[in-house]
Order: C-alpha cells, then sequence, then structure tokens
C-alpha cells in the first residue's frame, strides 16, 4: 500500500475495484465501513453484488475483465472536462501527451458499450473521484489476475496522478495483499528476478554487493515464476522443486495440468504444517512449523514490519522452517550457521535500504513502517512524498486488451472465482476448523436465478460445471448477487477445486494467470 490502513478511514472518498473486501479483507473493511458511517464517499466497482456495494454511493457493476476501458473512460472525462490536476501533473509526472492520446478513445459511449456502465455513472464518478479533497484506490485480485493485470495496475496509478492522490495522507493506490506476510516475502527476494528490497539480480554492481555478503556470486539471471516451472516440468526441463507453504494443487489454474506437471518430477520435496493436496504427491515431506512455534518478523499489507513471538514450543517431529532449510543448506556444502532469526534479520536489513533502520529492539512493541532506512527514522507512513523513487512518476499509456477467454456458444456462462469470508486459500488450514466448515461445509455455486430456471437447478441441486480444461460437480446457489450468464466459485474446497476450470493464460509481464475469467457450460447433475 502506498498509504496506511488507518488512512482508510479518514479518506473522503474511496474507490474500491476488484476487492470483495468484507470477506477477503474483513478487518480493512471496518475501516471503509467507519469511513461510510462518518460521511465519506464511497464507490464500488465490481461486476458482483458483493456486501460492500450496501455501503456505497455509487456501483459500477461492469463486465468482468473491463478494467482498463472503465478507468481509461474516467480518465477521459477527467481531462475533457478539465479536472485533473495541472499543477502536480506538470510537476511531478512524465508521458502525459502519450496517455491523453490514449484515452481520446475511450469516450464514455464506447465506454459504456465495452463495460455496461453508463454514461451518466462514468460522468459522475470521474467528478467525484477528481474533485475530493483526497481519494483512496483500494483494489486486490481482481484487478490483478488478468492477463491485462499489469494493465490495470497502470491505469489506477494513472487516475491518482492525473488528480494529485499520490504522496498525500488519505489518498494513494493500495493493494490489499492476499496472504499473511506476503508482502514480507516479497521484500525479501521471493520473486524470481530480485534480491531482498527489489534489487534487479541482473544489475552488476547489486550483484557485486550481495557477493561480498555471501561469499558467492549470484547467478544473474532472473528465475522462473509459479506457471514457469509448472510449464518446465511438463516439459522434462525441470527435474525437482522444493515447495514451502504452497498448495499449487489446488491454487493454480488449470490444477490437472498442475498436477501432472508435479507428478512428472523426478524429485519432489515439500515443507509444510499439514499434509496437503500438494504434499501427498511429495517424495520427502518436511515438517515446519506454525505462525504460533515461530520466531521472526511479518511485515503486512501497509508495509508495517511487526515482531513474531513463539508462542508453544514445536510440536514433536517438527522444526522452524529457517532451521530446516540452513540445515540443507549445510548438506549441500554452504557454510550457513545462523544462531537465530534475528541474526537473519540482521544480515537482511544490512543489504535492504528500505529495511535499514529497522531492529527488533525498535519493534518490540509495534511495528515501523519502511522505507526505514537508518536507526533515527521513524518508518514511512505514506509513500512518494514530495517526490518518486525515478524522479517524475510514469504516466502508462494503456490500451484495452480483452480476457484471453470469454462465453461462446459452447461455453456461455463466463466463470469468476475468489474467496468467502469463512474459508480460506485453499483449506489447507480453516477447513480443519469445525466451526467455519459447520457455516460452510461445501462449494455452493452462485448463479443467477434466472439462469437456474432455465437449468431446473434449485438451491442445493448439485450440478456439473466444464470448461476446456475439466469439470467439477458442486450445489447450487441460485442468487441475484451475481449477474446473468455469469457464476461464482471459490477455490476452497478439493471436492469442488475450480481452478480445474480457470484458464492458465497469463499476463505478459507480471506472469499471473487470468483466474477472474473463463468459459464454461453448466448441466443440472444426474
Amino acid at each position: 500500500m502506498t498509504n496506511s490502513i488507518e488512512e482508510i478511514e479518514k479518506a473522503p472518498l474511496i474507490f474500491i475495484i476488484g476487492s470483495n473486501t468484507t470477506e477477503a479483507h474483513p478487518v480493512i473493511s471496518y475501516r471503509v465501513k467507519k469511513a461510510a458511517r462518518e460521511g465519506s464517499t464511497i464507490i464500488v466497482a465490481d461486476p458482483r453484488q458483493i456486501e460492500m456495494v450496501e455501503y456505497a454511493d455509487i456501483w459500477l457493476q461492469h463486465y468482468p475483465g473491463t478494467d482498463v476501458p472503465l478507468i481509461n473512460g474516467l480518465l477521459h472525462i477527467i481531462f475533457r472536462d478539465d479536472l485533473w490536476d495541472r499543477e502536480y501533473v506538470e510537476e511531478r509526472t512524465e508521458g502525459l501527451s502519450e496517455l491523453r492520446e490514449a484515452v481520446a478513445d475511450f469516450p464514455p459511449d464506447r465506454v459504456s458499450q465495452i463495460t455496461g456502465v453508463s454514461e451518466e455513472q462514468l460522468t459522475r464518478v470521474a467528478h467525484l473521484y477528481a474533485r475530493a479533497e483526497s481519494a483512496a484506490i483500494l483494489y486486490a485480485m481482481g484487478i490483478t489476475q488478468h492477463i491485462s493485470g499489469t494493465d490495470n495496475v497502470f491505469s489506477l496509478a494513472n487516475l491518482a496522478l492525473i488528480t494529485g492522490n499520490l504522496g498525500r495522507p488519505n489518498a494513494g493506490v493500495n493493494p490489499l495483499r492476499g496472504q499473511n506476510n506476503v508482502q514480507g516475502a516479497c521484500d525479501m527476494g521471493g520473486l524470481p528476478n530480485v534480491y531482498p528490497g527489489y534489487q534487479k539480480v541482473d544489475d552488476p554492481e547489486i550483484a557485486s554487493k550481495f557477493a561480498r555478503a555471501w561469499g558467492e556470486v549470484p547467478d544473474s539471471q532472473p528465475g522462473l515464476t509459479m506457471m514457469e516451472m509448472m510449464e518446465g516440468a511438463v516439459q522434462g526441463q525441470i527435474k525437482g522443486l522444493y515447495i514451502m507453504g504452497e498448495n499449487p494443487v489446488l491454487s493454480e489454474p488449470d490444477s490437472t495440468h498442475s498436477k501432472e506437471a508435479l507428478s512428472s518430477l523426478d524429485f519432489l520435496v515439500v515443507q509444510d504444517i499439514f499434509l496437503s493436496e500438494t504434499a501427498e504427491l511429495a517424495d520427502v515431506v518436511l515438517p515446519g512449523v506454525s505462525f504460533a512455534e515461530e520466531e521472526g518478523t511479518f511485515t503486512n499489507t501497509e508495509r508495517r514490519v511487526q515482531r513474531v513471538r513463539q508462542g508453544i514450543k514445536p510440536l514433536s517431529g517438527a522444526r522452524s522452517d529457517w532451521k530446516i532449510i540452513m540445515e540443507l543448506a549445510q548438506k549441500l556444502g554452504y557454510e550457513w550457521d545462523y544462531n537465530s532469526p534475528e541474526e537473519i534479520f540482521q544480515e537482511m536489513t544490512s543489504l535492504t535500504p528500505h529495511y535499514g533502520g529497522i531492529t527488533y529492539d525498535r519493534i518490540a512493541q509495534e511495528g515501523i513502517q519502511w522505507p526505514c532506512p537508518d536507526p533515527d527514522h521513524p518508518g514511512t507512513r505514506y509513500l512518494h512524498q514530495g517526490k518518486f523513487p525515478r524522479g517524475r512518476g510514469k504516466l502508462h499509456a494503456i490500451d484495452y486488451i480483452p480476457p484471453a477467454e470469454l462465453p461462446d456458444e459452447e461455453y456461455p456462462f463466463l466463470l469468476t472465482t475468489g474467496r468467502k469470508l469463512t474459508q480460506y486459500h485453499t483449506g489447507t488450514l480453516s477447513r480443519r476448523s469445525s466451526g467455519l466448515s459447520g457455516i460452510d461445509p461445501e462449494e455452493m455455486v452462485e448463479i443467477n436465478p434466472v439462469d437456474a430456471a432455465k437449468l431446473g437447478l434449485e438451491e442445493g441441486d448439485r450440478m456439473v460445471i466444464s470448461s476446456r480444461r475439466g469439470q467439477v460437480t458442486a450445489r447450487a446457489f441460485p442468487t441475484e448477487r451475481v449477474p446473468e450468464r455469469m457464476i461464482f466459485m471459490t477455490f476452497h474446497f478439493s471436492e469442488s477445486a475450480a481452478n480445474i476450470l480457470t484458464n492458465p493464460a497469463l499476463d505478459p509481464v507480471a506472469k499471473i494467470p487470468e483466474f477472474k475469467v473463463c468459459g464454461v457450460k453448466i448441466e443440472k447433475a444426474g
């Protein structure tokens, strides 16, 4: 997040797009609800009638996969009606003429035809957003999990930049992270093209810095993403994988293909706390520990680095993840000899500039938000105050790319996927809770009542959902939360695994699959 969680409730306007906030980020949603009660303007853009719509002043029910034309349409109106922050744009950005030329092709009448949003709504939202004293954008995987995911994010940045809503309080572009400490994992180099601190692996100066610290010359070639690894396994180019705390058998698109990829390996190691569907395929399972058995730090969605203290000793046979990795490295011939998570953290901060001033003592009671470059720095509540790291903020000219697969005569329904409040991710943890599973024991597919009636489906009836990649069976839940010719499924339930159906088509830049749009057909089971 460019800004902080506490700023959400102070934002005069909040634009939520691609985020089912109440179910995927319930704690943050309380801030939005409080802002709504205290008079903030709430705008929600979502194809489904999610709970947050109840708190919204305006609901933009756009077609799935049309985020770029929607945002470009808002930009078109903002320029047309001279609502943009001319002083901010001229002083702090570049690429204005290219952006203006691109959005000129998205007048309200064309955008309305593409997105399904009325011209009146587009104009009203553009004026509200641009005229707000400060405006905060909240988004999640409904924006990123498309083949145009990178373009979607660039478009939101464009919207914030031309209205001066970056580098100021109660504003910003704020991605809501999907899992605990996913921000910290990315910060610490859990991406294939960067070292800790987003320092690029193919930069010779950066590589030299890490070589001096580690005593080894690191590989200067970017690595592979998860989807590229899966394809490499199928092609026989990757012989072994070490998977830690991940369940790709259920979490990856076209999961039948993922299972085939893992089964093709010569050697598979899985390190986890439960025997997940992926761990069941492993040659070796290394028993790690839960957060309650571990020491270390988590970095949350607002960039806050926080201490985690061991609450209970590791269960019999399990070991801390860092110890497992260190001992494995030692057996491979590396002289790793860390004595504690704090010692590892000290090495990380010495190599990661925006963590440079954070110590265990400083975060003993309360976390610190990076960047925090030195011990006297208080941390950073919001980013880009006064300047951007690259100098001027880059405006990107973005065109519309439709989803890779849309409904057609053979597969006439559109499937979109997401989460629900009572379960989490692939259910490895949450489905072991009898209370949560008592509330939601199985998949209930949201389908519009009109479509359900045409198919002869009533609530609880079993239905077969098929795509070009496979089929699953699940129960029907007729609801007007979804429009006609669209269904919604989660990926929590292995018995009705939605990702057997989803499309593995990738965003060309971020390599994120298009989980949110694919064509399916539906039949009543039996």
